[in-house]
C-alpha cells in the first residue's frame, strides 16, 4: 500500500518549525531529509525513523517495523499528533545521522583531458 500525500503534509506540518525539511517520493512511499540528512521516511502512512542510539534513547518503547519487505527496521513513530515530540525527536538524531554521501560526478567523454572533436 502507498502512502497518501495527505499523511506527507500532515507530518510536514507537525515538523513546520524545524529548517530545512525535505523529502523525495520513492515508489510510492516518501524519504524524510532533515538538513540534507536522511532521518526516515512514511511508509503506508507511517513514520518510521533510523533506529539509531539517539532515537531508541528518545522513544525507548517504540515498536521496530519493517518499511517494506527485504528492508531493515525501523523505529515506528506514534506521537505524531505531538509537534514539540517530533521536532525534538528529530533534533535528537540530527548529530547522529550519517553525512550524505557524496553525489559521483558524472564521466566526461575525454583522452588525457583533451576533448575530442
Amino acid at each position: 500500500m502507498a502512502s497518501s500525500k495527505e499523511y506527507l503534509e500532515f507530518v510536514l506540518e507537525q515538523l513546520a518549525e524545524l529548517d530545512e525539511i525535505t523529502y523525495r517520493a520513492m515508489m510510492g512511499e516518501f524519504i524524510i531529509y532533515y538538513r540534507g540528512k536522511i532521518v526516515g521516511g512514511i511508509y503506508d502512512d507511517r513514520l518510521l525513523v533510523k533506529p539509531i542510539k539517539s532515537a531508541i534513547s528518545y522513544m525507548p518503547t517504540a515498536a521496530y517495523e519493517l518499511p517494506y519487505d527485504g528492508a531493515k527496521e525501523m523505529l515506528l513513530v506514534e506521537d505524531v499528533d505531538n509537534k514539540k515530540f517530533l521536532t525534538g525527536l528529530f533534533n535528537a538524531m540530527y548529530d547522529e545521522l550519517p553525512a550524505p554521501k557524496p553525489k559521483k560526478k558524472k564521466q566526461t567523454d575525454t583522452i588525457d583531458g583533451a576533448i575530442g572533436i
